[in-house]
């Protein structure tokens, strides 16, 4: 029988954190069952005002804020705070993304004041570039930290020259990081019994990405350069054209480069000293390249990979976003979520008994304020008081997110 709450249902997360990297964390969480209230200041997270927009407002913000109660509370002012503590009675994670020693500044600091208050409390913060160091305490957004992490030196083409990668990859991975450190502290206070401060920021997530460039500097003194399309260590794995459109052939060993040589009709490929096992075929990928592309230009495209695809070779038509939202197989994995107007992508994390869900979807600022601070222990009238002081921000507008 499935649970119908979520394998964390009745975790309780505050969340302070704005824009990409802490929101799609805590929306991974809120989308398993955790409490998730978003704590938004009066102006709201910036990404309500970023584009695409759709008729309920806009889409950057609603794709990474379901599954969250939506509040808003001014930090800036004392009472604002002490709100704030209202709501971390109880609570086991606080996120936020300020910049390092804000917290300290408003004297609500992890190491003086949260841990001695909520000794269980996991508190995770998302930096730039931590609180210390060369950098430690600046700001930073994705593109800057591709570029300074070295992740653009590496993407593109000799002729190119370094480019961003398309997707925002340094926030998303470290949501990743961040929501991976919650749960493994989550599981740690089963032991201790305790919290802990985590330290998690987006100029080490990006350094992680360096694999394997990094590591074939560090090892080999190997100083990696742009590829493209192709793969610095594996070949064939690029970019062919055929008569319906660009291929993407995967060929990650040796059996596989096999089997593809079989189906498209030329095994002397395979048994081709020069082609014959993986390290050679890097070596002469220029001479291997032009064969290729010469067999790929009369090809169906779609009609050859998944032909390759099911004898088990990695092969796609490289799709655009419409195409993939709408495949088959996105439908059966259930990767698109719809409710009314609200469209976004699906739960990639699948459990059998205790499966995530939407509960809840995005909605406008402090949509949910009066609630939430009802389940702080507030009284109506102590409610009234601080939104009519504008402490804490109810929402105007029942609609537009």
């Amino acid at each position: 029988m499935k649970h119908q709450f979520g394998a964390i249902a009745g975790f309780k997360v505050v969340d302070l954190s704005r824009v990409l990297a802490g929101p799609f964390c805590t929306q991974i969480l809120g989308d398993h069952g955790a409490d998730v209230i978003k704590v938004e200041p009066p102006s709201g997270d910036e990404t309500r005002t970023w584009g695409p927009f759709a008729p309920d407002g806009s889409a950057y913000y609603s794709g990474i804020n379901r599954n969250k109660q939506h509040t808003s509370i001014d930090l800036a002012k004392p009472e604002g705070r002490e709100l704030l503590m209202r709501l971390l009675d109880g609570a086991d994670v606080l996120i936020h993304n300020f910049k390092a020693g804000t917290l300290e500044r408003w004297g609500i600091g992890y190491d003086d004041v949260l841990s001695k208050k909520f000794p269980r409390l996991i508190y995770c913060q998302i930096t730039g570039f931590g609180e210390d160091g060369p950098l430690g305490g600046l700001p930073g957004y994705d593109s800057v930290m591709q570029a300074i992490a070295g992740c653009m030196s590496v993407n593109g083409s000799l002729d190119s020259g370094p480019l961003r990668v398309g997707m925002s990859i340094v926030d998303i991975g470290t949501g990743m990081n961040a929501l991976a450190a919650i749960l493994m502290a989550a599981l740690e206070r089963e032991r201790s019994g305790l919290g802990q401060k985590l330290d998690i920021c987006l100029y080490d997530c990006a350094l992680t990405y360096l694999h394997p460039h990094a590591i074939g500097f560090l090892q080999a003194g190997h100083v990696p350069a742009r590829s493209g399309n192709q793969h610095p260590s594996i070949a064939p794995y690029e970019e062919f054209q055929t008569k319906t459109g660009p291929l993407f052939v995967g060929v990650g060993n040796d059996r596989q480069f096999r089997v593809a040589c079989d189906l498209l009709g030329r095994r002397g490929l395979a048994e081709d000293p020069r082609f014959a096992t993986n390290a050679q075929r890097v070596k002469n990928r220029v001479a291997l390249r032009e064969i290729l592309q010469g067999i790929f230009a009369d090809c169906d495209g779609r009609e050859v990979s998944e032909r390759l695809l099911r004898k088990g070779v990695p092969a796609s038509p490289i799709l655009d976003v419409p195409e993939v939202l709408s495949a088959p197989h996105t439908a059966h994995r259930s990767m698109v979520l719809s409710d009314g107007n609200y469209k976004a992508l699906g739960l990639p994390i699948k459990f059998s008994r205790t499966p995530g869900s939407l509960r809840s979807k995005p909605k406008p600022l402090g949509q949910d304020t009066r609630a939430v601070l009802r389940g702080a222990g507030l009284r109506e009238e102590e409610i009234n008081a601080v939104i009519a002081q504008r402490i804490a921000i109810e929402s105007d507008s029942p609609e537009t997110v």
